[in-house]
């Protein structure tokens, strides 16, 4: 569906949006591949992998989510968004809450105007597991970036179909703990652990790619969509990383969880298993995407509590698999 498309994808410069990028150039063969995002070194430094040269779809538009006017104007003819920019550091968030204000939220009422004034076809923003009951700031607004968007299906009076995705942890992203216990691990010191008991949703880069890429095709607006995926325990991660390397804990930083919460208890009555995915359903208009089947009343799908688990050898056959250095 994305042959002879304009594709375009707002903080196209990090993690996500390299590896989506990557694999829609081997997939597919859009009209058009657009990395919107307001780090020119960054975007210099991609076009040096994914050069226009090269590859004749792609276009690099330096701009701002908080900038409407420059949303409009590089919206023009774009037929799908996948809205990836956030400012997702925690502490960061905390202890500058008007930044995070201005961008995840301010700048998503941006996106979703702007693409339907501009008429495009579908929009897809990327939610995380700290949206559901939050306890941070930046959980917070990605609470209301995820509301935004479902409610755009019904207010902005257009043809523009608005979903949202939602997973946890991705392997290997930006501000992910890997490299971080690396680098403990390198400098032979013990591997720092907020809570022993701490656990968390993982999924890949490459898995959170070709699912964003998939809920263009299951979209019908409004709706959430969140995959199933195992969990982990941070003590396994950090024995799959430094086998025998002691470790010492050192507290849960302010705004964190023992265990993340991907569907509470409260939306199980409008959620349904659709396979691969769970739907989380819209509740104030019709749902228009694929049918299945009710989840239980008071489902809830926690980490702590999930059916599926990483266990030591399978958390380090898949951090080598994705090229993590566990030697």
């Amino acid at each position: 569906m994305f042959n002879g498309k304009s594709i375009l994808i707002t903080g196209g410069t990090g993690s996500f949006g390299k590896k989506c990028i990557e694999i829609i150039l081997k997939k597919h063969k859009p009209k058009r591949l657009i990395v919107f995002s307001r780090d020119e070194l960054k975007q210099f430094e991609m076009q040096q992998v994914f050069s226009p040269k090269k590859y004749g779809c792609m276009r690099y538009f330096i701009g701002d989510v908080r900038d409407r006017e420059r949303l409009y104007r590089a919206f023009r003819g774009v037929d799908y968004i996948i809205h990836a920019a956030a400012l997702k550091q925690v502490p960061a968030a905390e202890y500058n809450p008007t930044e995070c204000i201005r961008t995840n939220i301010g700048g998503t009422e941006n996106i979703v105007n702007a693409a339907a004034d501009c008429g495009v076809k579908k929009a897809v923003a990327l939610s995380t597991d700290k949206a559901v009951a939050p306890v941070n700031l930046y959980g917070a607004t990605k609470l209301c970036s995820d509301k935004l968007f479902i409610a755009a299906n019904a207010y902005t009076a257009c043809e523009t179909i608005y979903s949202v995705v939602r997973y946890g942890n991705v392997m290997a992203s930006r501000g992910s703990v890997i490299p971080f216990f690396i680098k403990q691990r390198n400098e032979g010191r013990p591997l720092s652990i907020t809570d022993r008991r701490m656990t968390r949703f993982w999924i890949t880069l490459e898995q959170s790619v070709h699912m964003v890429l998939r809920s263009f095709e299951l979209a019908g607006g409004g709706e959430i969509l969140v995959p199933k995926i195992p969990s982990m325990k941070i003590t396994d991660l950090a024995e799959a990383i430094a086998p025998g390397m002691p470790t010492v804990e050192v507290g849960i930083r302010p705004g964190e969880k023992l265990h993340e919460t991907m569907i509470t208890a409260e939306d199980s009555r409008h959620t349904i298993d659709i396979g691969q995915y769970y739907v989380i359903k819209p509740e104030t208009f019709a749902y228009r995407g694929p049918e299945g089947i009710p989840v239980p009343e008071g489902f809830s799908y926690n980490s702590g509590t999930n059916e599926r688990w990483l266990g030591v050898p399978e958390l380090r056959d898949t951090l080598k698999e994705q090229g993590v250095d566990i030697s």
